[in-house]
């Protein structure tokens, strides 16, 4: 399971990619019109799976010179996704559970009060971790076969970026987080500790 990044001149944002990949231009006939028309579809996602992959659609054949191209306009990434806008009415009423008691496990940290009865009460059923998401889950309700929940909240774990302003040459580099919170940069054989903050300058461009 994964979401398509489309880029646009519009786009600046993860979130307005993801936006314009769910919306597609379909032309059919128009029983009314009594001829072809466009319309537009917009999709849903109905399932999220544990772990999301996301995919800037960077490359594209130009047809003015019959080559592949690559776009090298700026996207900027969060840290942290939340697609609960993206989901389906009835994904979005499943998920509304396991997001208030992330809302107040976050509140907890932050030194809030929350409501200790709705979150005991959901506490063997719910088994999130700080990340926003559980272990377990099928893309197909969003549910585990154990019973534990996502919440439609990704924190970024893993990003492959492509070096280089060709599609046809380049290189290929992976930056993947670790178990105690930090950031490495594989190139090649070189693994390279990296900021968390150089994650988020990971927007393209060449």
């Amino acid at each position: 399971f994964s979401l398509k990044c489309h880029i646009s001149h519009e786009v600046n944002h993860l979130n307005e990619g993801l936006k314009q990949g769910l919306k597609a231009e379909l032309e059919k006939n128009s029983p009314a019109l009594g001829r072809s028309a466009i319309y537009l579809k917009e999709s849903h996602i109905s399932g999220l799976p544990r772990y999301l992959t996301i995919q800037f659609v960077r490359f594209f054949w130009k047809r003015e010179s019959n080559q592949k191209a690559k776009i090298l306009r700026k996207v900027d990434c969060p840290l942290q996704l939340d697609v609960y806008d993206f989901c389906s009415n009835d994904l979005r009423k499943k998920l509304e559970g396991p997001r208030k008691i992330l809302r107040d496990e976050e509140g907890k940290k932050a030194g809030l009060k929350t409501d200790e009865k709705s979150s005991d009460s959901n506490k063997n059923a719910m088994n999130i971790d700080g990340s926003g998401e559980s272990s377990g889950s099928t893309p197909q309700d969003g549910a585990s076969e154990k019973g534990e929940h996502l919440t439609g909240v990704y924190d970024l774990v893993a990003v492959l970026t492509h070096k280089g302003r060709s599609a046809d040459s380049g290189h290929y580099v992976a930056w993947v987080k670790q178990e105690d919170g930090k950031w490495i940069e594989f190139d090649d054989e070189n693994p390279i500790q990296q900021r968390e903050e150089d994650i988020t300058k990971l927007s393209g461009g060449g």
